[in-house]
């Protein structure tokens, strides 16, 4: 049968999929509608698989709170062109929302098949990286910030004894800035005590051997060349921690100092307890 281009057009708009997909499914289908739309996922199924295996460097990354959670995300795909299409940012958005609904912990079933249904229509492979959730209780707040168009993705958890500070102005800017220090800077660890032991042994061997290989410190003692060492040890510690580094917006403090400064001025601790930074094609 005869196939007009209105009836194309009507399987379009419902399906998303290609107009010269929708005429082959409703000539396949001899103009039955509902079958049209099962060939069509048919054929999506068929070529997601086909696209399983190219590469996807490109993508974006998303943070969202609700029902006393939050989520960071990253959602990557091939080309820069689709991570600022619109359907790809909104699945970002969906995929958080059902995480956050659900309860969520791990990649499953579900959210593979929404990522999958949008292969189906954009035909560029795409995949679900990674994504953390985490608990907001009633003494913390979740402070979110998104850099540009989905580049930098962070989420800083602050807790206070007295969580009511959290709706005060000064308070809220700072948990703001804070979000903003950690897209700027991105601290690989939050404190001394979080830094992993593999990590303080790379780096005091690696001063080490700056020191013995400097000839001004060749004549030192032991003990003293040992100094340095735990010096410059402490130094990259201001560099690489978020609470020892200088706070962004007056870096004459620590983000540390800032948080006990501001906590301070309405009799409170203020903490912060977690954070994270996601970047769009960064699988790590």
């Amino acid at each position: 049968m005869a196939i007009s281009a209105a009836d194309v057009k009507k399987l379009r708009d419902e399906t998303g999929a290609g107009m010269m997909d929708c005429k082959k499914a409703l000539t396949e289908a001899n103009g039955d509608f509902a079958q049209a739309e099962k060939i069509l996922k048919e054929m999506g199924l068929a070529a997601v698989a086909k696209r399983q295996d190219r590469a996807t460097e490109n993508g974006r990354v998303f943070v969202k709170t609700g029902n006393g959670k939050a989520v960071v995300l990253s959602l990557s795909c091939e080309t820069d062109f689709v991570a600022q299409n619109k359907d790809f940012a909104k699945l970002g958005d969906d995929l958080c929302t059902v995480i956050l609904e659900k309860g969520y912990t791990e990649i499953n079933a579900e959210l593979e098949e929404m990522v999958n249904a949008l292969i189906a229509i954009i035909k560029e492979n795409m995949h679900l990286v990674k994504f953390v959730v985490y608990d907001v209780p009633a003494d913390a707040y979740a402070s979110t910030y998104i850099h540009g168009d989905g580049a930098v993705a962070v989420l800083v958890m602050l807790k206070s004894d007295k969580p009511e500070i959290f709706k005060e102005a000064d308070v809220e800017e700072l948990a703001h800035n804070l979000a903003l220090h950690a897209a700027a800077f991105k601290p690989q660890f939050l404190d001394e005590k979080a830094v992993s032991k593999e990590y303080e042994e790379e780096q005091l061997g690696i001063f080490r051997k700056q020191v013995e290989s400097d000839e001004k410190l060749a004549s030192k003692p032991d003990q003293v060349k040992e100094g340095i060492v735990r010096g410059k040890l402490s130094k990259l510690y201001k560099e690489v921690c978020f609470l020892d580094q200088a706070y962004v917006k007056d870096d004459s403090k620590s983000v540390k100092q800032m948080l006990q400064e501001t906590g301070k001025a309405h009799g409170a601790s203020l903490d912060i307890t977690a954070y994270e930074v996601y970047q769009a094609g960064v699988s790590a």
